[in-house]
């Protein structure tokens, strides 16, 4: 099964939820134009289908190799990404001030979907990179974003994310990783990090890590938490690369999926220590890594968008080939193609609603980050950084929780044929699985947005998203259009259960934070629903009678989130019988 890109679904996305449009209209995107960035997202498509698409499963079946320190990427992999940087793709969303083209949140994100929909093995080592380098602008010196970010922003190096520990995996109070401060301004690095993608590999010519580590006498737990960055190769002064660094790869790991990815354990200072270079201040290296955290959490989620989509590609191509059956308005002889049976186009409709849904929301967080960076209007920023805030663990948790639901409908469409690897319907399922894990579990993105969110503003914040759901919902009765359905009904009955689910996350917070972490996960998927289910609609509204877009966002109302009344339920009254167990007595 071959990828193609929906570019048309991609730009239709920016236009209805990210607003691409207004944004262009108020001058925030200087120099650029629809036509521009619909030609970007357009090449985009074609390097994904010509040049990343083939290298998917040969990847998946061959996977990375460790050798004595050593990680040699799967064939085709390193001269595709020779072609991606030399293509200037990894320099897309970067700062001209540093060879980037300074290209828009929303571009970034619609051609990161692009990449991981293609190959999400393969769009790990750029999604780090660039993480790496936010968090080099936020928190470097000039002298290290001078000598490391131009190689690192040109592709020449990559970049990895150093935090997780065997004994420190979520919390990273526990932390053991050490620097030693030395007289020349540099620190020396020891210990051990796991679960590093792409600490090791062949595609370039070097490789920085950004690591967290504690200083001698540092404060217990997250507070005495400082970043380094530690490069495999020392480079001088001149931008040149000098000797190896006390930096090795001990293995990789052999995992379910994302196979072509080398998820690695890096050991630092086995031979007297790693040296690395201090970013931001001392024990405040946590909210530097936030900065790379919060950009890949995004970016996780546009991973759940890609494996979905090229899921749904493939089930719908199969389901047109595949006969069996008469189907109730087959007239023909033989067998009828499965698409034709009703269960089949529910299942088919279930994941290309969900796709879109999680697409659009994904393309609203990135909306809100564009202006909170590009607007010469200092509330207007505050006020977008709050919003792309609330959304975040949205697109994170919901893009990936339906990457695995429409990876498992797949293999569903398939059939006995799905639960063959050579059909390559399991792999999307396979690379989906970790998606909701890494880079903050989803309970961990539910219970963030919960406590941390809801409460931003004093509760303003989101309720002045429910009230920009609410205008749209209001559009969609007030037009009472026929094809619509009950559309109109099911995203009031929806949005009604999340605002009374909110009101009730107040009120419980701080009186019964444990309940409110019991329900937090439904209340996620609840507000993700809505605002999926409202963003259809909403371009639904742009579209005549017949569009395809109208049926999938009715589909959504009337099939979906018919979920959303259950779930304010159990956020409401739920949580007493998830605690009625405090000590585990099930579970003995």
């Amino acid at each position: 099964m071959t990828y193609q890109a929906p570019v048309d679904d991609i730009v239709f996305a920016l236009k209805t939820a990210a607003g691409l449009d207004d944004l262009l209209q108020r001058g925030l995107y200087v120099g650029l134009d629809a036509d521009t960035i619909g030609a970007v997202i357009e090449e985009a498509g074609k390097f994904g289908a010509e040049v990343l698409a083939p290298l998917n499963a040969s990847g998946d079946k061959v996977g990375s190799k460790f050798t004595d320190s050593a990680v040699t990427t799967p064939p085709g992999f390193r001269d595709a990404y020779r072609q991606f940087a030399e293509g200037g793709w990894s320099s897309l969303p970067c700062a001209e001030t540093f060879g980037g083209q300074g290209l828009p949140q929303i571009v970034s994100a619609a051609v990161g979907e692009i990449w991981n929909a293609s190959n999400v093995s393969f769009g790990l080592c750029p999604l780090l990179t660039q993480g790496a380098i936010h968090a080099i602008e936020a928190g470097s010196s000039d002298a290290i974003k001078a000598k490391y970010l131009p190689k690192m922003v040109a592709g020449t190096w990559t970049g990895t994310m150093n935090l997780t520990e065997p004994h420190a995996g979520s919390d990273l109070g526990p932390l053991s990783t050490r620097a030693e401060p030395q007289s020349d301004g540099t620190y020396r690095i020891t210990g051990t990090k796991i679960f590093i993608t792409y600490g090791e590999h062949d595609m370039a010519e070097n490789i920085i890590h950004l690591v967290l580590a504690r200083l001698p006498n540092a404060p217990a737990g997250t507070r005495g938490i400082s970043l380094f960055l530690v490069p495999k190769f020392l480079v001088h002064d001149d931008g040149s690369l000098g000797g190896r660094n006390d930096v090795v790869c001990a293995g990789i790991e052999h995992k379910l999926g994302i196979m072509a990815s080398p998820t690695c354990v890096m050991k630092f200072g086995e031979k007297g220590g790693a040296t690395g270079y201090l970013i931001g201040e001392e024990n405040r290296g946590l909210a530097t890594m936030f900065v790379m955290m919060n950009a890949a959490r995004l970016g996780v989620g546009l991973q759940g968008v890609g494996v979905a989509e090229r899921a749904t590609q493939q089930a719908i191509a199969y389901a047109r080939e595949r006969r069996q059956g008469k189907s109730f308005t087959h007239n023909g002889s033989g067998a009828s193609p499965i698409i034709e049976h009703a269960d089949v186009r529910r299942m088919l409709l279930t994941m290309k609603a969900m796709t879109q849904a999680a697409r659009m929301i994904c393309f609203a967080t990135a909306r809100e980050l564009d202006i909170a960076h590009l607007s010469n209007v200092d509330a207007e920023r505050k006020a977008a950084l709050d919003k792309a805030a609330l959304l975040t663990p949205l697109a994170k948790a919901f893009s990936t929780d339906i990457a695995n639901e429409v990876a498992s409908l797949g293999i569903q469409v398939h059939g006995g044929m799905g639960f063959i690897e050579e059909t390559g319907a399991a792999q999307y399922l396979r690379d989906a699985r970790i998606l909701p894990i890494y880079e903050g579990t989803n309970g961990i993105q539910a219970i963030d947005l919960v406590t941390r969110k809801l409460p931003l503003q004093g509760g303003a914040v989101v309720a002045s998203y429910l009230a920009e759901l609410a205008d749209v919902i209001a559009s969609v009765r007030v037009s009472n259009r026929p094809e619509f359905g009950s559309m109109a009904q099911r995203l009031t009955e929806a949005l009604t259960g999340l605002q009374c689910a909110t009101l009730w996350m107040g009120l419980n917070l701080k009186s019964k934070p444990e309940a409110a972490h019991a329900s937090a996960t439904p209340y996620l998927r609840l507000m993700s629903l809505t605002a999926g289910g409202t963003y259809l609609a909403k371009g639904a509204l742009s579209e005549d009678a017949a569009s395809p877009r109208v049926a999938v966002a009715r589909f959504f109302a009337e099939n979906l989130l018919t979920e959303a009344a259950g779930l304010a339920e159990s956020v409401q009254n739920g949580a007493d019988s998830v605690l009625i167990d405090a000590h585990g007595a099930l579970f003995a």
